[in-house]
């Protein structure tokens, strides 16, 4: 990538040189001259599903506002896509490489230049927008003098680059402000949210709404033909511009500002550098004209792309979830495949999520408990969740009754057959899953595919009880189903490749993210995630301050801490898996070691103190929230010397990142995108951090195995470093990362 400066007026987005486009434009950006004056320019990226921008769009984007400027044949533009989406963004291959400041600064400002010379052309813009108008795209809407948006229900608008770590670099940052309050935009750059077409209206982001392609297409000429002779002007540019709401000096906004950085810590830890520029070029653009604005938010742009956090989140959340998607973790090969029928055994809480997640991609669901009033309240889970969508306008009445007729809840395994795929979600007990297993096999189908969503058990161990082992495979979800974007797939000793294709294409199509293992106590995530809520439970035990070991968890940058977890997902459940591993193993003859942190879930449980199911655990539970229990201190007196939060923290992280360390060098997990993906999206594992494995990476691994062996020499072997660990750190290694390194 050059990162000289252009020659002037020969500014390009993006980067590149001011090298020729020909051929280029003709492909990538189709421009028809019509009668009268009016360039139509349709976006057409060959050879990728959406547009984005890289040289191959940014070059011909440059050289058409080049030809606004100069050519006196063109009136008056208007930008559309032919893909199902408007723009997406940036090249985030670009992003990734930028090495220092003063690129990824100098980046942003050549895109925000020729934002620039559209929106001051002095004839009329107008953008047609279509699906998915996000980041970069977005900020080259904003640009434009005219926005509607074609409302067919997939039309999303939004700036997401805070999820990658980074802030908006194409003058989002300045301009939705102006467009839509400072309040508003930063709800939604802050939280990268994507608003529907007619929030988009409300809020004054966009112009007006059209029905199809045709009729965007007869309003942006008609409003191009209401302009005449004007120049038309964009409202930042105009003498007596006020921001909707109040601009940086304002009172309200002023009261807004002195809280917002505070609230913005106090909900990131200072983890995530992005919220608090987001914050801090917002106010400083807010006290200055638009082109100062826009060089702030370049500056702002620079600190964030450059930032560790960005770094990870854009190699495991960008190239690696990516790949996931894309079926790196699939077996090639095999004819992709969807589920028309599923049936799904026992309508309790899990049960009844998986069933609404199926039903909601047009699944037809069986809905089976053992009783007809225990599969209709599974049923009513789902008109629940409808209930809601309906009140926020994601649903019509309509729309949630079509869904609701698509499960059928009954107590009789005739109504499996017939199903392609069953998924059992009853009680962790083997035996209670080996008898549901062999009731619904005796009606399924030959070629059918039978899964079970257990969190623990050993997959090959519940394929005993099936008659078609080959076709047995784990689908461990994610509590609560209909929020929880993870699936973990789980291959048994005998699990075929055509059953792990035919799972990981269910997975996708209800639209969850696949990963996939191979078969172990746990599996990755319940085996990891536990050594993060066990190890809070330890430190409870040597005297630590409860509150001390909770903030540390959250400092660290997990979603709760430690204990409140442990109440969330309860005590019982906790050592129920407990007590099926020690009888597990005995009867394999291997020696079973316990944790710590056991003997303390005992204790508390027989208190009656199972957890939030039960409104008491370490924490008291009620309707206003959760207060750690008081008897805690008296249970686990404080030691007279505590620990500092950096030692805590620690604990917490490399005791999870050495067990993901560990299941790879096992081979439970088959890859690194695997590892970190399931580590987010699993249990919430730091997202700044980019999973369990590239912490390792960012730590330095000659670092992380000493700090192991410092924790191990102080708390017990648990802390040993995984063995894979010690030889990458002797080779000079690192876990693989995605994308390309910086320049």
């Amino acid at each position: 990538m050059s990162t000289a400066r252009p020659p002037e007026g020969a500014q390009l987005p993006l980067g590149g040189t001011a090298r020729s486009a020909k051929g280029v434009q003709d492909s990538a950006l189709r421009c028809e001259l019509e009668e009268g004056g009016l360039l139509v320019a349709t976006m057409d990226l060959p050879g990728h599903a959406m547009n984005v921008l890289n040289d191959e769009l940014a070059l011909p984007l440059a050289e058409l506002a080049a030809r606004l400027e100069t050519d006196a044949a063109v009136m008056a533009l208007i930008l559309r896509s032919a893909k199902p989406d408007f723009l997406a963004g940036a090249d985030v291959d670009r992003l990734r490489a930028l090495g220092t400041a003063q690129q990824a600064f100098d980046e942003s400002m050549r895109f925000k230049a020729f934002i620039r010379r559209l929106e001051r052309c002095g004839k009329p813009v107008v953008a047609v927008l279509n699906g998915r108008c996000l980041g970069g795209g977005l900020e080259i809407a904003m640009g434009c003098h005219w926005r509607i948006v074609i409302d067919d229900g997939k039309a999303r608008l939004g700036l997401p680059e805070v999820k990658l770590g980074l802030l908006p670099g194409g003058g989002g940052t300045q301009r939705l402000p102006r467009l839509v309050g400072m309040q508003q935009a930063l709800q939604w750059m802050l939280e990268g949210t994507e608003v529907r077409a007619d929030q988009a209206l409300a809020s004054g982001l966009v112009h007006e709404l059209a029905s199809d392609a045709d009729e965007a297409m007869a309003k942006a000429r008609a409003w191009i033909a209401q302009q005449g002779k004007k120049k038309p002007q964009q409202p930042w540019d105009a003498p007596r511009f006020r921001y909707p709401g109040g601009d940086s000096r304002s009172p309200a906004v002023a009261q807004l500002m002195s809280a917002a950085p505070s609230m913005a810590s106090t909900k990131s830890w200072g983890n995530y550098p992005a919220l608090t520029h987001i914050l801090s070029s917002v106010f400083e653009g807010g006290l200055t004209d638009i082109d100062r604005a826009l060089e702030i938010e370049s500056r702002f742009f620079a600190a964030c792309a450059v930032s560790p956090a960005s770094r990870n989140m854009m190699g495991t959340l960008w190239y690696q979830l990516n790949a996931l998607k894309k079926g790196a973790s699939r077996p090639a090969g095999i004819e992709p495949q969807k589920i028309r029928r599923l049936a799904v055994l026992g309508a309790g809480m899990m049960g009844a999520g998986i069933a609404h997640a199926a039903a909601s991609v047009g699944i037809s669901v069986v809905l089976l408990d053992q009783t007809m009033e225990a599969a209709e309240r599974g049923k009513q889970h789902s008109r629940w969740l409808l209930d809601q969508a309906v009140k926020k306008g994601r649903r019509t009445s309509e729309q949630r009754e079509a869904q609701l007729a698509l499960i059928t809840p009954c107590n009789d395994y005739a109504h499996v057959d017939g199903c392609e795929l069953v998924i059992e979600a009853v009680f962790e007990d083997r035996s209670i899953k080996a008898e549901v297993t062999k009731a619904a096999e005796a009606v399924l189908a030959a070629d059918a595919i039978f899964a079970s969503n257990t969190s623990t058990l050993p997959i090959t161990g519940l394929a005993e009880a099936s008659v078609r082992p080959a076709q047995f495979i784990g689908l461990h979800f994610f509590s609560p189903v209909d929020k929880m974007p993870l699936v973990e797939i789980i291959c048994g000793a005998q699990t075929n490749e055509p059953t792990l294709a035919r799972a990981f294409d269910f997975v996708q199509q209800i639209g969850k993210t696949p990963i996939v293992v191979n078969d172990s106590r746990g599996f990755y995530t319940s085996r990891v995630f536990a050594t993060y809520v066990m190890e809070g439970i330890a430190m409870l035990a040597e005297g630590v301050h409860p509150r001390a070991i909770e903030v540390a968890g959250q400092q660290a940058g997990m979603p709760m801490p430690p204990l409140a977890l442990q109440d969330e997902v309860s005590l019982s459940l906790a050592l129920h898996v407990i007590d099926q591993t020690r009888r597990d193993l005995a009867a394999a003859g291997r020696v079973y070691r316990a944790h710590p942190a056991e003997a303390v879930l005992r204790r508390i449980s027989e208190l009656g103190r199972i957890g939030k199911k039960a409104g008491q655990g370490f924490y008291d539970w009620d309707d206003d929230g959760r207060r750690l229990w008081s008897g805690l201190t008296g249970m686990y007196p404080q030691s007279a010397e505590q620990p500092t939060q950096a030692e805590l923290m620690d604990r917490l992280m490399l005791i999870q990142a050495n067990e993901a360390a560990r299941c790879l060098d096992e081979g439970v997990l088959r890859s690194v995108a695997d590892a970190n993906i399931g580590s987010i999206f699993g249990w919430g594992f730091a997202p700044f951090q980019g999973g369990a494995l590239q912490f390792i990476n960012a730590m330095g691994l000659p670092a992380f195995v000493a700090r192991c062996r410092e924790l191990a020499a102080r708390h017990g072997e648990r802390f040993e470093p995984a063995q894979l660990v010690v030889r990458m750190a002797d080779r000079g290694e690192r876990f693989a990362e995605g994308g390309p390194s910086p320049a």
